[in-house]
C-alpha cells in the first residue's frame, strides 16, 4: 500500500513537472498570442471608432471587416499543411467534419449578427464607454453557461454579475456627461442598448463554442480549432456581405473614401488595418485558450479594458468622467471575482482528479 502511494505521488509530481515543461516549451507561442490579443483587443475598437469619427457611415462594411481577415487563417493552415507534406508526413487536408461545419455555420451567422450590433453601437458611443459595456458579456456568459453546459453559479460569479450590472446602470444614468457632440440622447441610448445586446449575444456564443467542442466526437487539436475558426469567419463575413449588398456599400466605398476626414489613402488603410487587427484578436484568443486555458484569455481581456479606455482618451480625445472611473472599478472588480472563482473551480477539479487517480492506483 505504501509503495503504491509513493508511486502515485511520484506520478503526480511527474505530471506537474511535465505541465511546467510544456508551458516553458510553449512560452514563445504563448507570448506571440498574447501580443496578438493585445493588438486586436485595443486596436480593433479604436479603428472602428476612428472610421465613424472621420465621416464613415457604412455599418455593414465595418461589421464585415470584423471577420473578413479569415484568409489569414487559411494561409496559416496551408503553410502548416505544406510543411508537413515537405517533411514527408502524411496528413489530411482538413480535419473538420461536415457535422462540425454545420455547427460552425450557425455560430458564424450569430457572430455576424453580433459584429453588426457591436459596430452599430460603437458608431454612437465612445470607445471607453463601449469597452465597459462589452465587459458585461461575462454576466451573460455565466447565465448561458448555466443553461447550456450546466455550469453552476458560484458566489464569485453572482458577485461578478451584480457588479457588472451596477456599472452598466451607472453609465446609463449619466448620459449627458458621456454624449458626443452633435449626438442626440436617443442615439446614445440606441448605441447603449445595441452594445449590451452585442455583449449578450457574445455571452451566448462562448458557451455554444464550448458545447460544440464537447460534442465534436473527435480530438480537439489546434489545427481543428483553427479550421473551425476559419469556417465561422467565412459564414460571419458572408452574413455581413449580404447586408453590404442590400445596403449598396460596395458602390458607396469610392465616394466615401473621397470625403473621409483623413484622406482617401488613409481611408483604405483604416479599413485594411481594421480587418487585420480584428483577426489578430481572434487568432490570439484561440491560441491562448489552446496553449493555456480560457481563464487566462478572460483575465487578459479584463486587463485590456483600461488600456482601451486610456488609448481612447489619448488618441480620440474622449472624456473620462468620474462615472466612467466608477464603472471601470466595478467592471475590474467583477472580472477579478469571476476569474478567481474560475481559478478556484479549476484547482478543485485538479485536486479531485488527483485524489481519484490516487485511489485507482491503491486499488490496483
Amino acid at each position: 500500500m505504501i509503495d503504491h502511494s509513493m508511486d502515485s505521488e511520484g506520478q503526480a509530481s511527474n505530471n506537474e513537472q511535465g505541465d511546467k515543461a510544456g508551458l516553458q516549451r510553449r512560452a514563445p507561442l504563448i507570448l506571440l498570442n498574447v501580443i496578438l490579443m493585445a493588438l486586436g483587443n485595443t486596436g480593433g475598437p479604436l479603428l472602428v471608432r476612428l472610421y465613424f469619427r472621420c465621416g464613415g457611415k457604412r455599418r455593414w462594411l465595418s461589421s464585415w471587416l470584423g471577420t473578413a481577415g479569415w484568409p489569414v487563417i487559411l494561409l496559416t493552415l496551408f503553410c502548416s499543411y505544406l510543411r508537413c507534406r515537405l517533411s514527408g508526413r502524411h496528413t489530411k487536408l482538413f480535419f473538420i467534419t461536415p457535422r462540425l461545419v454545420l455547427s460552425c455555420a450557425a455560430v458564424g451567422l450569430l457572430t455576424g449578427m453580433d459584429d453588426f450590433l457591436y459596430v452599430y453601437g460603437l458608431s454612437f458611443l465612445p470607445v471607453s464607454t463601449s469597452a465597459l459595456l462589452v465587459s458585461t458579456q461575462l454576466a451573460f456568459t455565466a447565465l448561458f453557461s448555466f443553461l447550456l453546459v450546466k455550469q453552476r453559479f458560484t458566489a464569485y460569479s453572482i458577485n461578478a454579475v451584480g457588479l457588472l450590472t451596477v456599472g452598466a446602470a451607472i453609465l446609463g444614468l449619466h448620459v449627458r456627461s458621456d454624449r458626443q457632440e452633435n449626438e442626440t440622447r436617443r442615439e446614445y441610448y440606441v448605441g447603449f442598448a445595441l452594445t449590451l445586446a452585442a455583449a449578450a449575444l457574445y455571452g451566448l456564443i462562448l458557451p455554444l463554442m464550448e458545447l460544440m467542442y464537447a460534442k465534436a466526437k473527435q480530438a480537439i487539436t489546434y489545427t481543428l480549432v483553427l479550421e473551425m475558426q476559419l469556417a465561422i469567419g467565412i459564414f460571419a463575413s458572408s452574413f455581413c456581405m449580404g447586408g453590404m449588398l442590400l445596403n449598396k456599400d460596395f458602390q458607396a466605398i469610392p465616394e466615401e473614401a473621397k470625403e473621409f476626414g483623413l484622406g482617401k489613402v488613409r481611408y483604405y488603410l483604416v479599413l485594411v488595418c481594421s480587418a487585420v487587427f480584428w483577426q489578430f484578436f481572434f487568432l490570439g484568443t484561440v491560441g491562448v485558450i489552446f496553449c493555456v486555458n480560457t481563464l487566462l484569455a478572460g483575465v487578459l481581456i479584463a486587463v485590456f479594458i483600461p488600456v482601451t479606455e486610456l488609448l481612447g482618451v489619448v488618441f480620440l480625445r474622449e472624456r473620462f468622467s468620474s462615472e466612467k472611473g466608477m464603472a471601470l472599478v466595478l467592471a475590474l472588480w467583477g472580472l477579478a471575482s469571476y476569474s478567481y472563482g474560475e481559478y478556484r473551480r479549476s484547482e478543485k477539479e485538479k485536486e479531485e482528479k488527483a485524489a481519484l487517480d490516487h485511489r485507482n492506483v491503491q486499488i490496483t
